[in-house]
């Protein structure tokens, strides 16, 4: 019977220490873009930094996807996830999933997580940008980015008009990464 006792103790600390290594607003399931499947946060950015955009299919700024999928395979090797949360809060998303994903894919060679369409702004934002939007700038527009560090803290935003290719940005991201 004592070692039962131990083990439900050794359980129970083990789910507080992990909880206390992931940011507790990261950790929800979000069904992922034209997908049965979901991603949690904490299990995708385990140790690694964040640069998370809200994004449009039918923006003038869709095609930063493309920059974003280069700064994926340049720094995902090196502590760097990017995941795009699709959003039509600035009417410019997709009609459908399947479209808003062939637009990745296809236009763009998207290979990053993407998130299936949910609100940024407002109260009916996403539990991830309600936390952003308390600790930085709501997106005011499609494709602000934002560089979070591995204890879940917003460092920089960047606003739409900042190309994801802007040295400012690529800066941040590797001063992030050589924090870790």
């Amino acid at each position: 019977m004592k070692h039962y006792l131990w083990l439900g103790i050794l359980m129970a600390f083990s789910s507080i220490v992990q909880a206390k290594d992931c940011p507790q607003y990261f950790d929800y399931d979000l069904p992922k873009l034209h997908s049965n499947n979901t991603v949690n946060l904490c299990e995708l950015a385990k140790d690694k930094a964040l640069l998370v955009v809200n994004t449009a299919s039918h923006c003038g700024f869709t095609r930063q996807f493309g920059s974003l999928e280069k700064l994926h395979e340049q720094y995902k090797g090196k502590g760097l996830v990017v995941i795009g949360f699709a959003s039509n809060d600035f009417d410019q998303e997709a009609k459908t999933e399947a479209e808003a994903a062939r637009i990745c894919k296809e236009n763009f060679g998207v290979s990053f997580t993407m998130v299936a369409p949910s609100y940024v702004t407002g109260s009916r934002a996403n539990p991830i940008f309600r936390e952003i939007n308390k600790q930085s700038q709501a997106p005011d527009w499609n494709f602000n980015k934002y560089i979070i560090d591995t204890d879940g803290h917003v460092l920089e935003h960047f606003s739409s008009a900042v190309e994801p290719d802007d040295a400012r940005l690529v800066e941040a991201i590797e001063s992030v990464l050589d924090d870790d």
